[in-house]
């Protein structure tokens, strides 16, 4: 029985189409003098876009690149003309919406080369094609609910957007499926079901299944209906912060998580909510748990709520370790990285060997009630947090409550730990020293001569770092790309992994893993986000490929303090071992030595200015502490003759630099400058951050810094081990 009504894909649309079209907008030129609000004097439609929180709207750069090519997109005012509160009953247009017009500013556009490089007219722009607007008055509006999904389900969809079908700007839906993905996932693909009018680009696409907006209206096929959208999921690849500060994707997402949670709350009317349409929509089609085994709309509300009252996680790599520990595998590495604690929630739909989703979802609130946070959160917060998880544990079964229970006071027990070796580190000093890496995981860039022609293949990847020593998770792989390809074939993946690895205080380390000869290779000036140099904005480090760093021999203490007893010419672990184990406890004993210093400099390629080539003995016999210091380029004679046998003699710091492009230019300034500063370092832990530093200086014209142009570190960290493995070589 169904009471007369409608069922199905039609009933989810119908209760899911006034919240849509009240939070849907009409984007136009900027609103000026005296122009009637919702009339044409505010100028013919650029597109349509959605409120996702409150003062913030989101479209397409397209849409508000609309009739001005050469403006600068971002900080560009644009006119929004937008449903102001939620309607009670039916469509916008019914008691209580108000149509009105605001002006907003565009905040940031993604992908940011498009404030470089537009394309031409009529060519589609490049992906993730979408923008940011702040809106710049307090106005009362309604907003969406987005997926927390890292990828959407290919089900029946509806798309929302502006069109004058009737003479006038409206906002209309129609509904289609999802076909597939396209951008390596950043694009969806939607049937030709219906017709995608002008001025729908930039509107919004909705689940219908689940009553979340899964996607951003792109573009429209020439040749009939059906076009692509942008997921929402790519909001999460907007400009990361600088170090300290919340970044515009997760003060958003906090935003909009409050505002659902407040309006769920609030008994101040009896107009429907998300919350309320997304229990009434449609049980969904072979659903393994019936409705059951899952949270209800109220209680993921709720989660999401008390979640966005905590500070977000310190990084990417805890959110994924907590999902990881809950879920009992790795989740997928190929979605834009997880950036606050809802993000966590969205790996952990239909989790593996039958656990019940909710059941995971309180696991894994039970350990952000516990985790580490970027900052102290509001007194009682993760209290509120635990306490809601453990009543609502008492709703699927008594078991599951006792679980929970012992898993919180495990956590907590480990909280006060990691705060007592904290508080013991401050008082005896930290275990990384002032100036020295950040300890957790980096990236870690590989790059592969492909066979005789000057084309490379190369890999992205999140190396763990000395907590899981070998542990890769690869972000992406291509092949047979010219060296002047690189920065931009790299641009997206390094930001991906950046993502991943960033934490509040420190930028991760970039491990640039190449044979010698590309060692002059420029990374440390590739431009990745934000207008600069990736040396610049973090350390970055040079590794000999193959995974050859050195373990700790005999006589190395964890600390990397200690001596190996059996001197240089005893074979490490006694007379019976092998030679490559006295080479792994060569290397390791220079490297314990030369990190805690002191330094000295010593030229490897170059004597007064004049080329040489260094020999085996000579390099043996050079004192621990030694930086070999190369000046000349990485890929001729002597000098990658040099590296090989700098890194053969055990040496794992060492110092290359890309000679000036004049021949004519002297190498004595950077010596002279090179070891003024390994003098003032002190000790060869602190090298990747200093030169950090220098790069620094130098692009903010400090000429006292412009010796160092073209330096870079060779860093072969022993408990930061590479993998052994080169990818396949594809004919494409």
């Amino acid at each position: 029985m169904t009471d007369g009504r409608t069922t199905g894909t039609a009933r989810a649309f119908e209760l899911l189409e006034p919240l849509v079209q009240a939070a849907t907008v009409r984007v136009h030129a900027p609103p000026g003098g005296y122009d009637t609000p919702g009339s044409h004097r505010t100028g013919p439609t650029w597109g349509s876009g959605f409120f996702i929180a409150p003062g913030w709207v989101l479209t397409c750069a397209h849409v508000v690149g609309e009739g001005g090519a050469a403006v600068r997109l971002t900080g560009r005012e644009v006119g929004i003309t937008f449903h102001s509160g939620r309607p009670r009953y039916g469509a916008p247009g019914a008691p209580g919406a108000v149509t009105g017009t605001v002006t907003g500013r565009v905040e940031c556009v993604l992908p940011e080369r498009l404030e470089e490089r537009r394309p031409g007219r009529h060519a589609l722009w490049d992906l993730p094609d979408l923008a940011l607007i702040r809106v710049l008055a307090p106005v009362s509006h309604a907003c969406v609910w987005l997926t927390d999904r890292s990828r959407p389900r290919f089900d029946e969809v509806a798309y929302f957007g502006c069109t004058e079908d009737l003479g006038t700007p409206e906002i209309t839906g129609r509904t289609t499926r999802l076909r597939g993905t396209a951008g390596n996932g950043a694009a969806i693909r939607l049937a030709d079901d219906d017709e995608i009018d002008p001025g729908m680009s930039g509107g919004p696409v909705v689940d219908l299944a689940r009553g979340e907006v899964v996607g951003v209206v792109k573009a429209r096929r020439h040749t009939g209906g059906g076009g692509l959208a942008v997921s929402v999921v790519q909001l999460r690849t907007l400009p990361m912060p600088a170090r300290g500060q919340v970044g515009l994707y997760r003060r958003i997402m906090q935003a909009h998580d409050l505002h659902h949670y407040d309006q769920h709350l609030s008994d101040l009317d009896n107009r429907r909510t998300w919350t309320d349409v997304h229990g009434e929509l449609p049980p969904q089609e072979r659903d393994p748990y019936g409705g059951r085994g899952r949270l209800t709309p109220g209680e993921r509300t709720t989660l999401c709520g008390l979640l966005a009252e905590l500070p977000p996680p310190s990084s990417s790599e805890a959110v994924r370790a907590l999902v990881e520990a809950v879920r009992g595998e790795e989740p997928d590495p190929q979605p834009p990285a997880p950036l606050s604690w809802r993000d966590g929630l969205g790996l952990l739909h239909d989790p593996p060997g039958g656990t019940g989703e909710a059941a995971a979802m309180l696991r894994y609130a039970t350990d952000v009630s516990v985790a580490e946070y970027r900052e102290p959160p509001t007194p009682g917060a993760d209290e509120e947090l635990w306490d809601w998880v453990r009543a609502t544990a008492e709703r699927l079964w008594r078991p599951l409550r006792r679980e929970l229970g012992e898993r919180h006071e495990r956590g907590l027990a480990e909280r006060e730990r990691r705060r007592r070796a904290s508080a013991g580190r401050t008082a005896g000093g930290p275990a990384r020293r002032a100036g020295g890496l950040p300890p957790g995981a980096s990236v870690l860039l590989e790059v592969w001569a492909h066979g005789w022609e000057h084309l490379y293949d190369w890999r992205v990847s999140v190396l763990a770092g000395p907590a899981h020593p070998g542990r890769l998770t690869p972000v992406d792989s291509g092949v047979r790309a010219t060296v002047a390809a690189l920065p931009e074939r790299l641009r997206a993946p390094l930001a991906e992994a950046f993502r991943r690895c960033d934490t509040h205080v420190a930028a991760a380390l970039l491990e640039v893993a190449v044979a010698p000869e590309l060692f002059g290779l420029a990374v440390e000036d590739w431009v990745v986000a934000g207008g600069v140099p990736l040396g610049v904005q973090r350390p970055v480090v040079l590794r000999h490929p193959g995974g050859r760093g050195a373990a700790p021999g005999p006589g190395i203490d964890q600390g990397g303090q200690g001596i190996d007893p059996g001197g240089p010419d005893v074979p490490a672990g006694g007379p019976q071992a092998h030679p490559a184990d006295h080479e792994a406890g060569r290397a390791a004993a220079r490297w314990a030595r030369v990190q805690a210093g002191p330094l000295q400099d010593e030229r490897a390629d170059c004597a007064g200015g004049r080329p040489r080539a260094p020999s085996a003995e000579w390099l043996s016999g050079l004192p621990d502490t030694t930086v070999p210091v190369h000046c000349r380029a990485a890929d001729q004679e002597p000098t990658l003759g040099s590296l090989h046998a700098v890194r053969d003699a055990g040496y794992g710091v060492a110092v290359t630099r890309r000679p000036p492009p004049d021949p004519g230019v002297s190498c004595a300034p950077f010596h002279r400058g090179l070891r003024e500063e390994l003098a003032d370092a002190g000790r060869a832990e602190v090298l990747p951050v200093r030169l950090q530093t220098l790069r620094g200086r130098a692009y903010g014209a400090d000429p006292d810094a412009y010796w160092a142009a073209g330096a870079g570190l060779v860093w072969e960290d022993p408990a930061r081990p590479l993998p052994d493995v080169e990818p396949l070589h594809g004919d494409l």
